[in-house]
């Protein structure tokens, strides 16, 4: 049974496994937490404790889809995640959401030269840190907008090999742009 002597990063493996015990024992550790990071920013018991249940409904309902390498900080997230939405759907404009406003208007993004110029190379060093073959079909596809046929035969390595590479990289790029977002909205709300 999970208890204090479980590290959170074990309760978070036993919760991807599906245990409920561990899922009790997290929420008895950070129910606390996920309250106090709500009701600073909403100053309402009530919508505070209606995001402990968002956050905890949420959290159990995706355990076996979620991989949480630091519970706490994805508790954290999550909250403010939460917060956020509740904000945009009763259409309040907190200090915070002022600036992230231009992440919903791709062409202030695209129109600045600054930005463009980061994203290039954040995918620079994404692709840096691909296996080889991953990042020539990455830039055959994008850079020199090849087909999967011709990428093919210029790496000589099967068509079915040169999707299953494109589907790979396009995940992880996505899910790296992700996490930048996502601590860009973390760095402007904390």
């Amino acid at each position: 049974m999970p208890d204090k002597l479980f590290t959170d990063s074990q309760l978070a493996d036993l919760l991807h496994k599906g245990d409920e015990e561990a899922f009790n024992e997290i929420y008895k550790r950070f129910w606390r937490k996920i309250y106090n990071e709500s009701y600073k920013r909403l100053k309402d018991t009530e919508l505070a404790e209606d995001i402990v249940q968002d956050v905890f409904a949420d959290l159990w309902i995706k355990r076996f889809n979620r991989n949480i390498e630091n519970l706490s900080a994805y508790l954290v997230c999550a909250t403010r995640y939460q917060v956020f939405m509740l904000y945009k759907k009763n259409n309040n404009r907190p200090f915070f959401e002022a600036p992230l406003e231009c992440l919903n208007l791709p062409s202030l993004f695209v129109d600045s030269v600054y930005e463009v110029k980061e994203l290039k190379e954040c995918i620079n060093q994404w692709m840096n840190l691909q296996p080889e073959k991953r990042r020539e079909v990455f830039r055959l596809k994008f850079i020199e907008d090849k087909s999967t046929r011709e990428i093919s035969e210029v790496l000589n390595i099967s068509q079915k090999t040169v999707q299953n590479q494109f589907t790979i990289s396009l995940h992880s790029l996505r899910s790296t742009l992700s996490k930048l977002l996502l601590l860009l909205f973390l760095f402007l709300a904390g």
